[in-house]
């Protein structure tokens, strides 16, 4: 059963100007008014049909990214690129080497573009982006020889970000930690507490923000998730410390606050979220964007947020607690969205056959 958008009651300095998602499970019809809240007219949560599972018994997997109609999976701690078959079945395409994560490092994200593999991954002298052809056929994919754009992004058992993805405007974004040095995130200098913007070839294109620079924002704890709408609204999820996760639209050179601010600060020199959670039900990491949502997967909270586009100060939530921790969300050359769950990764709870790639066909 679907949901109404939840409207959440706020208090204290900044209540008027941000929503606090609170656990609210998907098959609940309650409503709340919010003070300052958008009165916009936006669609009706999605209404999930059956849940499929296309495949199982993954390792601690971190990222989805399809290579024409073949899906490929990264898992964290084997380095492993798997590929999948019509029917479910994985098949090693290569382990990328030199990979040597402890904690939250690993092998991350993972994305392709025009034939190539584009990985995120860390090793003992930090973190690093590489590119790899793809060879072969689907069912005989391989890698040629490697290339690295960008290497010794500082690392960290923590807070190494590593999400990467395609813009519409063709150029290669990275999400990058903190990897525990807070003070870098404000540092304009350093690569890390960052969003990073760069051409497929690790260049610095002409129309970043700031000059010779890969920074593209920045005031940033650990952000793992990042999505296009179609109008080219870019949508960043960051974990926060002990207070609030966020949700945030990015704009080109913005502070996003961190570790100067924790949430929304009502500052005028930072970029509030447009939408905050506690760590207890959010956790967020992969985002997916549709044409008229976006879906955010947690990990400590385990569910899918729902956030209308029209309106991104509301949400709701779809399999609160039915899967264990959610890691990654993108959408299908068909339109399914794929989520892939994160129970073996040291932190979650292992069920029989996990980790999975879920199948959900959202309808209105």
């Amino acid at each position: 059963m679907g949901v109404r958008w939840p409207r959440i009651r706020l208090s204290g300095t900044f209540a008027a100007a941000v929503v606090l998602a609170t656990a609210l499970v998907a098959c609940s019809d309650e409503t709340a008014e919010t003070p300052g809240s958008s009165s916009k007219p936006h669609p009706a949560p999605a209404v999930f049909g059956a849940t499929s599972v296309v495949t199982d018994r993954l390792a601690a997997p971190w990222s989805i990214a399809f290579h024409g109609g073949v899906a490929l999976i990264g898992e964290r701690d084997s380095a492993r690129v798997l590929e999948l078959d019509a029917r479910g079945g994985t098949r090693a395409v290569a382990t990328i080497p030199g990979v040597a994560g402890t904690g939250e490092g690993g092998m991350l994200g993972i994305a392709v573009r025009d034939g190539n593999l584009y990985v995120y991954s860390t090793t003992p002298d930090g973190n690093r982006l590489q590119r790899y052809p793809l060879t072969g056929q689907p069912g005989s994919l391989g890698i040629g020889p490697g290339e690295t754009l960008l290497n010794e992004i500082a690392s960290a058992r923590y807070h190494n970000g590593g999400r990467i993805a395609f813009g519409p405007d063709g150029m290669l974004y990275a999400t990058v930690g903190d990897a525990g040095d807070r003070a870098s995130a404000q540092d304009r200098n350093a690569l890390t507490g960052k969003i990073l913007r760069m051409t497929p070839e690790g260049r610095v294109p002409r129309d970043n923000p700031f000059p010779g620079s890969l920074v593209y924002s920045y005031g940033h704890r650990n952000p793992q998730g990042i999505g296009w709408a179609a109008d080219g609204t870019l949508y960043a999820s960051e974990f926060g410390q002990d207070t609030w996760d966020e949700l945030n639209i990015i704009e080109a050179g913005g502070n996003y606050g961190w570790p100067e601010v924790e949430g929304a600060a009502g500052r005028p020199e930072f970029i509030d979220p447009v939408q905050q959670w506690e760590p207890a039900v959010a956790s967020p990491s992969g985002v997916a964007v549709t044409e008229d949502a976006l879906f955010v997967a947690n990990l400590r909270g385990e569910r899918l947020r729902e956030i209308p586009l029209s309106d991104p100060s509301v949400s709701a939530e779809h399999l609160a607690g039915e899967y264990g921790r959610l890691r990654d969300v993108v959408t299908a050359p068909d339109g399914a969205l794929w989520v892939l769950t994160n129970n073996t990764d040291g932190r979650g709870d292992p069920r029989p056959g996990d980790d999975r790639v879920l199948r959900i066909v959202p309808g209105r």
